[in-house]
């Protein structure tokens, strides 16, 4: 008497994708949706990117050129330092369907662009004043710690120059 081993089917490739992910928490922008039900309302009917761990010399040519692979792509939005009007590391990518924007998510989410390994994530749809960062100075969340570790090691970098010099 022969048993049958039945072994469960094969994981698709979008379960691998996110497998080792612990669950992300939502993100809940207060200042431009009132609630987290209609943020994610909005999110259900987007075909918006957020797109992180840009380089600072990113534009929106180079993003332009990487995500229309996909599909067509309506509109890019640069994030900037709401002070200094400069590039500060994220955009929004608005495609023109939902599909190309979940092939986005699924294809250009780890791929290189202007030499860093770049983040896309659906967001609920990008508005006005959105481009701006959330961080003390207006720019990212870690642009004030980006900025005084950078200051830091150039200090250290010369004051140990400088000490070897002299000794």
């Amino acid at each position: 008497m022969s048993s049958k081993i039945i072994l469960p089917p094969p994981p698709r490739a979008a379960e691998l994708l996110c497998a080792n992910e612990p669950e992300k928490k939502l993100y809940w922008d207060r200042s431009h949706y009132d609630s987290p039900e209609s943020q994610m309302r909005a999110l259900a009917k987007s075909s918006t990117l957020y797109v992180g761990n840009l380089a600072f010399s990113t534009r929106a040519s180079h993003l332009r050129a990487h995500f229309s692979t996909l599909g067509p792509v309506a509109a890019v939005h640069v994030g900037l330092d709401r002070f200094r009007k400069t590039p500060c590391g994220f955009a929004f990518v608005e495609y023109e369907s939902r599909a190309h924007a979940h092939q986005a998510v699924a294809y250009l989410t780890g791929t290189k662009l202007d030499g860093r390994v770049i983040r896309a994530e659906l967001d609920a749809g990008f508005k006005p004043g959105r481009q701006y960062g959330r961080g003390v100075s207006g720019g990212q969340v870690s642009s004030f710690f980006y900025f005084f570790g950078t200051f830091l090691i150039t200090k250290i970098f010369r004051l140990v120059s400088l000490f070897t010099w002299t000794h």
